[in-house]
């Protein structure tokens, strides 16, 4: 353990420093805002968030918790359940949190991924006491190496008073060199930030360190969490190759080449399954420009398919992580990880003219994307990264099966009970059932596109007969709506279980 701690540790001011978890835990107060790291259970802190729970059994205390993403069970199952946070931002994918932010035992501040460390730069979130931050080493130079995230990691430690390092000495020796870190500047007084190509380095292997600022460094070897996505099925096939069929008829026309342009594809199930799609595809010499890493952009590597992967996380099924982190050298020159506020940058996502795919709960007959809210109030996970992305991008594609509960939900309703992404921002979309492409339609023009070729057959008589019968009431508005029935499938759902109208069974 001495040797591969001196190997982790190298630099001689820091050597002092180390101290338990306890320790640190103790440190914490009543009250305090913590920036932690980690990004979709990847690269965040564990052994001092356990020592707070058990902390917590003894003394009474809550606190503010900022991450980059979701994070693992030490932080967003265990330390939630044990009632010490407060407030959570910016993005939680766990039922243990989820269900204390839906009881209002948990705030919880959602927001637009990019726009994070903004608002710790302003001031507006914190200040922050602690910054938290999991390191694969630091450097003789005083650089924390991140491990496999690097989300708002660099500004936690440029503003937070005082640093925690949990110095994990099971993550990989290999993962120094991976990382880009390049903070921007103040507004106003900002730099161009010069990223023309996924491959392009712009600042340091590391994140600075003040080191009289670093309070205490704890030892970990608890690896990440793995992810929780579940492997593609018939209908997510079928959503792949309706996907490349569009892609296809967009090189027809000569809008894309068979590399396309940079993909971007959303956390979860579903969008991963959809990009796997491309592994038997004609497409090559792929580029990925994301925010976080899932399993199959590794299987497209392997596949060579990719020839350079993007983003601020790596998040990996227990299986695809054995097999990527067991022979690490095979990837390392094809993989960067930078700041969320850069993999987010919708400047640099607009440059780079990405096609992104993320994942919508419903959508509306007009276009307007729900990708937070069941049932219009309840919390899901959050809308993360999917506007930085959509609302910039070259074509911000939306997926999501047309269903949900057997059936009994309707993925495609007249009207969204919650809005995260505007029709103005929603250029495609793909069910199991085929594509709209929403590009250059009005309101009314894209009813049929959406209903017709992506709304299951079963629901299909029903909406069309919502849209004519609010056309006719509204004497043809430019997006006609009857709003006291808008909302009557969701009304339906909670009080019979089902969205179907039993006048329109077959």
């Amino acid at each position: 353990m001495e040797e591969k701690l001196a190997k982790k540790l190298r630099n001689e001011q820091l050597r002092s420093k180390v101290v338990t978890a306890e320790e640190a835990a103790s440190w914490i107060k009543d009250g305090m805002v913590l920036g932690m790291s980690g990004f979709t259970r990847a690269g965040d802190v564990k052994v001092v968030p356990l020592a707070l729970v058990e902390k917590a059994k003894t003394e009474s205390f809550k606190v503010d918790v900022y991450t980059g993403a979701s994070l693992g069970p030490e932080v967003d199952q265990y330390l939630a359940e044990a009632g010490v946070i407060r407030k959570r931002g910016p993005f939680q994918a766990d039922s243990g949190i989820r269900n204390k932010i839906n009881s209002g035992d948990i705030t919880y501040v959602d927001a637009h991924l990019s726009h994070n460390a903004e608002l710790v730069r302003q001031g507006i979130i914190g200040p922050i006491d602690f910054a938290i931050i999991e390191a694969a080493a630091i450097t003789e130079d005083g650089l924390l190496i991140p491990t496999t995230s690097v989300g708002n990691s660099p500004i936690f430690v440029q503003e937070a008073d005082q640093v925690i390092i949990e110095l994990n000495v099971a993550q990989l020796d290999a993962l120094e060199g991976i990382h880009d870190i390049y903070v921007p500047g103040p507004q106003g007084k900002r730099s161009p930030i010069s990223l023309q190509n996924a491959s392009d380095r712009l600042g340091t292997i590391g994140i600075p360190l003040d080191l009289d600022k670093v309070k205490g460094i704890v030892i970990s070897d608890i690896l990440d969490a793995p992810s929780t996505i579940v492997p593609a099925d018939e209908e997510t096939d079928i959503m792949a190759n309706h996907l490349l069929n569009f892609l296809r008829e967009e090189i027809k026309v000569g809008r894309l080449t068979t590399s396309l342009r940079p993909l971007q594809s959303g956390v979860g199930s579903v969008a991963n399954a959809v990009l796997l799609g491309f592994k038997d595809s004609e497409f090559e010499n792929l580029e990925v420009y994301s925010e976080v890493l899932q399993d199959a952009v590794f299987d497209l590597i392997d596949a060579g398919k990719v020839s350079f992967a993007s983003a601020t996380s790596i998040t990996l099924s227990e299986e695809v992580g054995n097999r990527v982190y067991g022979n690490f050298e095979r990837y390392a020159d094809k993989l960067v990880l930078r700041p969320q506020e850069i993999s987010n940058q919708p400047e640099i996502i607009r440059r780079l003219g990405l096609i992104s795919v993320n994942t919508a709960l419903e959508l509306d007959i007009y276009g307007n994307v729900n990708s937070t809210h069941v049932s219009g109030t309840k919390m899901m996970n959050g809308i993360g990264g999917s506007g930085d992305f959509a609302r910039n991008a070259r074509l911000g594609i939306f997926v999501t099966k047309s269903y949900a509960k057997g059936g009994k939900i309707s993925s495609i309703v007249p009207m969204v009970p919650h809005v995260d992404h505007t029709e103005h921002d929603v250029d495609v979309i793909v069910t199991e059932q085929g594509v709209a492409d929403l590009r250059g339609l009005a309101p009314k023009e894209r009813v049929g596109r959406i209903i017709d070729n992506c709304a299951h057959p079963e629901y299909r008589e029903q909406l069309w007969a919502y849209f004519n019968a609010a056309n006719e009431a509204t004497g043809g508005h430019h997006t006609p709506h009857d709003l006291e029935k808008a909302l009557s499938w969701h009304v339906n759902l909670a009080k019979n279980g089902t969205m179907k109208d039993p006048s329109f069974a077959k």
